[in-house]
């Protein structure tokens, strides 16, 4: 049987933003140019956070058409690894890599103190091709990280090309929002590493585990200082929608921004304000 050769690109690709989106769509023509099979090769840093959690990276990645993806526990063994080393053990014997192709800014290997000129001259020793790939604007994943810890959805979504996206079970609440007239959904994140928007009212899409109808609603992000809140939550009303959601899994889709966590002097203020915020978010979504 004959060996199958690999196109390859190794990084974090938290977010699978449009940059990254760009270095795999140059990976997968470029393996249909030489008649060779597309890889990723990524990462599993358990603990840090992230904007994508494994699971949900490998999907935005197979979506780009990448043929096959091996994430790497980033395990003390690997991380001591230098750069020949990790292109010799993991490129060239355990995957079969061929070619490899590098974002203008990527850096692997113990300490990172090679560059490209350091990963080609390994590469004629190994057999890779090594390939540079040029710059694609300023995209980059802890840019977008800093966007979403201070709200901005908006700007994230124009660097990632999608809605950022956080999945979670729903669990039960006080009941809160049932008695203002605006049931909401308590959200469990399933990965407590994934990163959380800042505080404040979203416009927001989702949708239940296995449809593909996405529901119009808001989402709260915060303490419920109204209430003297002392703990954060993460509470989706969808408009329109009426059945019990306990122990569902929910896809949130950020859209936009509404507003900042406000406390209110009184519930009728509330109330009002959440009409409105209602409003707000139904003009954005339609």
């Amino acid at each position: 049987m004959q060996e199958v050769g690999y196109v390859a690109t190794i990084g974090m690709f938290d977010g699978v933003h449009r940059g990254h989106q760009f270095v795999l769509q140059h990976v997968v023509d470029e393996a249909r140019r030489r008649g060779l099979q597309s890889m990723v090769i990524t990462f599993d840093k358990s603990g840090s956070q992230t904007l994508t959690p494994l699971d949900q990276k490998r999907l935005l990645l197979t979506k780009t058409g990448i043929d096959r993806i091996e994430a790497l526990i980033f395990n003390d063994d690997l991380r001591q690894l230098t750069a020949r080393q990790f292109m010799e053990r993991v490129l060239c014997h355990q995957y079969g890599v061929k070619v490899l192709l590098i974002g203008y800014d990527n850096r692997f290997g113990h300490n990172r103190v090679e560059g490209f000129d350091d990963y080609v001259r390994y590469g004629k020793e190994l057999g890779i091709d090594v390939v540079h790939l040029p710059a694609v604007g300023e995209i980059s994943s802890s840019l977008i990280r800093q966007q979403i810890s201070a709200g901005e959805v908006a700007k994230a979504r124009e660097l990632l090309g999608y809605p950022y996206v956080l999945i979670g079970h729903v669990t039960y609440g006080e009941h809160i929002g049932t008695q203002l007239g605006f049931p909401t959904a308590n959200i469990m994140p399933d990965s407590p590493c994934q990163l959380i928007p800042a505080s404040g009212v979203y416009a927001v899409k989702a949708r239940l585990q296995n449809s593909v109808e996405w529901k119009h609603g808001m989402m709260n992000i915060g303490m419920r200082p109204t209430f003297n809140g002392h703990q954060q939550t993460l509470e989706v009303h969808l408009f329109r929608l009426h059945e019990d959601l306990y122990g569902q899994q929910l896809e949130v889709a950020f859209v936009e921004r509404l507003r900042g966590e406000q406390r209110f002097d009184n519930i009728d203020a509330l109330k009002e304000q959440l009409q409105q915020d209602a409003l707000a978010s139904e003009n954005i979504l339609t």
